[in-house]
C-alpha cells in the first residue's frame, strides 16, 4: 500500500522516526497490536525491510516507526536515512506480530536494547492505557542514543523506567540473572535488542516457563553451518506440482525459480513473511520466529530457511 511520509524527526544520535500515513486521508488502517512490525520499501528496486510500529495501538490513521542507522546496513536503514524525506511516497505492508503482548498479565518486565525500544514503547503505551503494572529497562550506550526516552518516561510510573548506559565510564551491563531473581517466575519478560543482549536474556530465563518469556531479534543469529546433504520434494497441494529441493537450495528459491509467487522479505528466518501452512510431512525448523510449541505442531514453516526432515513435504500452496 502506498503511504506518504507525513513527518520525519530526529529521535537520537543515528535514529529517526517516520510518521507514515495513507495517501488517501480517509482510509482507516488495519489496527496494529503492541509488538507489531511493518515491511517498508522506499522504491520498487529497494529491498523490503521490517520496522516495529511504536505509536499507540488503536491509532488507525498512521504508523510511526523508528529507524536506526545500522553500521552494516544492507540498504534498508541507510536508504531511509539518506533518501527519505517528508512528502515522499513509499510502500508499507499491513502490520504483522510475532512478538505479541500478553495484556492480561499482572506485571510485565520490558527490556530494550538500542532500537529495540520501538516495540517496547508500543507495549508500554498499551499497558499504560490498560492500567497494568510494568517495569522498563532500557539499555543504550549513552543518553545521546536513547531514542524515545521522554515518551517512555511519560507512560511509566515513577521508578519503573530504568536506563542502563553501558557505554559511559563506570557504567555496566544489565544483569539479567539478578533481574530474574528480583521479579521471579510469575512475571512476563519481554526483550528486544542486539544478539549479545538476547543471548544473555535467553540464558537467564531458560528455566522459566516458555509462556512467560518473549523476545524478538533484529536479524538471524550466527549458528553452526548445517550441511543439507539430502534433498527432498516439496508438493504444492493446490496445483499438484512436485518440485525437488536439492541440497544447498532453499524451498523459497525453488518456489521462486518455478514461478510460484510467494511473499518474502528478510530471507533469514526472522520476519515471518514467508510462513506457509504444512499439510503433510515434518518441517526441519531453522527460523527465529516460531515458538517451541508452534514448532511441535508441525503445521507451518518459514520456507526461506526451513527444510523437510523427510523425503517429501506438502505445502498449502
Amino acid at each position: 500500500m502506498k503511504f506518504r511520509v507525513f513527518g520525519r524527526r530526529s529521535e537520537a544520535l543515528d535514529v529517526i522516526s517516520l510518521d507514515l500515513r495513507p495517501l488517501d486521508p480517509t482510509v482507516r488502517l488495519q489496527p496494529h497490536t503492541a509488538g507489531s512490525h511493518v515491511d517498508i520499501r522506499v522504491s520498487p528496486e529497494a529491498p523490503w525491510r521490517q520496522y516495529s510500529v511504536c505509536n499507540a495501538p488503536g491509532e488507525t490513521h498512521r504508523y510511526l516507526v523508528g529507524v536506526a542507522l545500522a553500521m552494516n546496513s544492507r540498504g534498508g536503514s541507510s536508504a531511509i536515512h539518506s533518501q527519505v524525506r517528508v512528502g515522499d511516497i513509499i510502500e508499507v505492508s499491513a502490520p504483522r506480530n510475532h512478538f505479541g503482548l500478553r495484556e492480561e498479565a499482572s506485571h510485565s518486565v520490558l527490556i530494550a536494547g538500542g532500537i529495540g525500544v520501538t516495540p517496547i514503547l508500543a507495549m508500554a503505551r498499551r499497558l499504560h492505557a490498560l492500567g497494568r503494572r510494568f517495569t522498563v529497562y532500557y539499555c543504550v550506550r549513552s543518553p545521546a542514543r536513547a531514542a524515545f526516552a521522554e515518551e517512555l518516561e511519560a507512560v511509566c510510573e515513577p521508578g519503573e523506567c530504568n536506563f542502563v548506559f553501558d557505554g559511559l565510564f563506570g557504567g555496566g551491563r544489565l544483569d539479567f540473572e539478578a533481574l530474574v531473581r528480583k521479579y521471579g517466575a510469575t512475571r512476563h519478560y519481554y526483550c528486544c535488542g542486539p544478539e549479545r543482549m538476547l543471548n544473555a536474556f535467553s540464558q537467564a530465563t531458560e528455566r522459566l516457563p516458555e509462556s512467560l518469556v518473549h523476545s524478538e531479534r533484529f536479524q538471524a543469529a550466527p549458528q553452526p553451518q548445517v550441511e543439507s546433504t539430502d534433498g527432498f520434494v516439496v508438493s504444492l497441494a493446490r496445483t499438484g506440482r512436485e518440485l525437488p529441493v536439492p541440497p544447498g537450495r532453499s524451498v523459497l528459491e525453488v518456489l521462486e525459480n518455478a514461478g510460484v509467487a510467494i511473499a518474502s522479505s528478510c530471507r533469514d528466518g526472522v520476519c515471518g513473511t514467508c510462513e506457509v501452512r504444512v499439510l503433510e510431512g515434518q518441517p526441519d525448523h531453522r527460523d527465529w520466529v516460531l515458538s517451541e510449541r508452534e514448532r511441535q505442531q508441525c503445521d507451518r514453516m518459514l520456507v526461506c530457511v526451513s527444510r523437510s526432515k523427510g523425503e517429501r513435504i506438502v505445502l498449502d500452496i
